[in-house]
């Protein structure tokens, strides 16, 4: 039985399908901090399964422990954390809070109950504004932000674990930029409040919910001027989950492991893909850069290749249509209600 913390994220629910759907048997936990309750009927839906879920925060440590007492777990997939960069700057100490001592009070249960096989979401923050890209694992790791630093410590608290008891099985995923959404079109993305990441936000331009998209800096030295970045599919995210927990579940130690394209778009590339798409013309403005934003960032994926036998597969069309697809009918939705 597979532990999903975060499981009714954006992610999280990707992994959740993809995991049932392979025959694994799932418990999910989520404090419904940037997620509704109506996920769980969807992900029963898509899953033609029951499914158990705790709504509860992965900081009380005994409420945790009771799921442990109640379950057989045998490995986590850990995605419960905070992930605003913007929000982390202005309240950093609800982001050690939460995501450094929620990692802390899980890692206490999993010791407790001899459950030693975890996989955490990681994230491409941890590389900092110094390596040039493709960024590699074995670089050297520096944070611009609170939400990267919290990731950059938990990375650092799993490594000691394993040092001190090597019988822990760990897998660092640190991924790049998931967008796109299911194809079944009833689970994606939906941020509460303004998005704090480019598709969310180019998607409610086009259906009108924001006037214009906002675009930090158009003095980069890259093609068009605006910051790249490695985009990449959240079902292909979630199925790169399932064969890291395959991983771990065949191989002792801790490995760390890319997990994007390999390939950098541009905004204006992200923007102009949509329109053609979506036939909507996204308005811009052009801001001033953004403090902590790099100019390119993307994937070297060898590791992943070579360890995971794991690849992105989808392009950045099939992920803007797979975005469109399912913002509009969350829109007719909403009309329909």
């Amino acid at each position: 039985m597979i532990l999903i913390t975060g499981g009714m994220g954006y992610i999280g629910s990707h992994t959740v399908v993809e995991l049932v759907n392979s025959g694994y048997e799932v418990i999910i936990l989520d404090n419904l901090s940037n997620s509704k309750r109506s996920v769980l009927e969807k992900l029963e839906f898509l899953t033609g399964n029951s499914l158990t879920f705790y709504e509860q925060d992965l900081r009380d440590k005994e409420k945790l422990r009771m799921v442990f007492q109640k379950h057989e777990i045998e490995a986590v997939i850990h995605f419960a954390g905070l992930k605003a960069v913007g929000e982390s700057i202005k309240e950093p100490l609800a982001y050690y809070d939460n995501n450094v001592i929620g990692t802390l009070v899980l890692c206490e249960v999993m010791q407790e109950f001899g459950c030693k096989q975890l996989v955490f979401s990681s994230s491409a923050t941890v590389y900092g504004m110094a390596n040039e890209v493709p960024f590699r694992e074995d670089m050297p790791l520096s944070t611009t932000n609170p939400y990267g630093t919290t990731k950059w410590m938990i990375e650092r608290i799993l490594q000691d674990l394993y040092r001190a008891d090597q019988t822990w099985r760990i897998m660092l995923l640190r991924y790049f930029n998931p967008i796109g959404a299911h194809a079944s079109r009833l689970i994606g993305e939906m941020p509460q409040g303004i998005p704090n990441n480019l598709v969310p936000y180019v998607m409610q331009v086009a259906v009108g919910e924001l006037e214009c998209l906002q675009v930090y800096g158009k003095d980069y030295p890259t093609a068009d001027g605006t910051g790249v970045r490695d985009y990449v599919h959240v079902v292909d995210l979630a199925k790169g989950h399932l064969c890291a927990l395959d991983y771990i579940q065949r191989h002792e130690g801790i490995e760390t492991v890319n997990l994007g394209t390999g390939k950098g778009y541009s905004v204006l590339e992200v923007v102009k893909t949509f329109e053609a798409i979506s036939k909507k013309k996204i308005h811009y403005t052009i801001e001033p850069r953004r403090a902590g934003d790099i100019a390119i960032c993307y994937a070297d994926t060898t590791k992943a290749k070579k360890l995971l036998q794991w690849e992105a597969k989808k392009s950045l069309q099939e992920m803007c249509t797979d975005s469109w697809h399912f913002i509009k009918a969350k829109k007719d939705e909403e009309h329909s209600l």
